[in-house]
């Protein structure tokens, strides 16, 4: 069965693919000629440019947690016993589930 894809998973696959792409340019270092030069400039230039992207990525997704945290906390101190609730019943569901196995 796949693994649903979340953005830490992109995030993960993404950085397997620099850090492979980056073994490939290192392990090519040594071949010469104007067509590999050509290729591994443009190579070197798209890991940079995935570089860039990831690291937008992992901080927007970093602000976004922030800004959940907050909202999360804002609900529980507005609504305290409706969280104490929420938690409650989702503690009693995980507790049945544990125990039919």
């Amino acid at each position: 069965m796949a693994k649903p894809v979340t953005a830490d998973r992109l995030i993960d696959d993404l950085s397997a693919v620099i850090r492979d792409a980056e073994g490939l340019l290192k392990a090519t270092a040594a071949q010469t000629g104007e067509k590999v030069q050509e290729i591994r400039a443009r190579a070197e230039e798209s890991v940079r440019q995935a570089k860039e992207r990831l690291a937008g990525v992992e901080e927007e997704a970093l602000q976004r947690a922030k800004v959940l945290a907050g909202e999360a906390e804002q609900y529980v101190r507005t609504n305290p016993w409706q969280a104490v609730g929420v938690a409650a019943g989702i503690g009693l569901v995980l507790g049945l589930l544990i125990s039919r196995r």
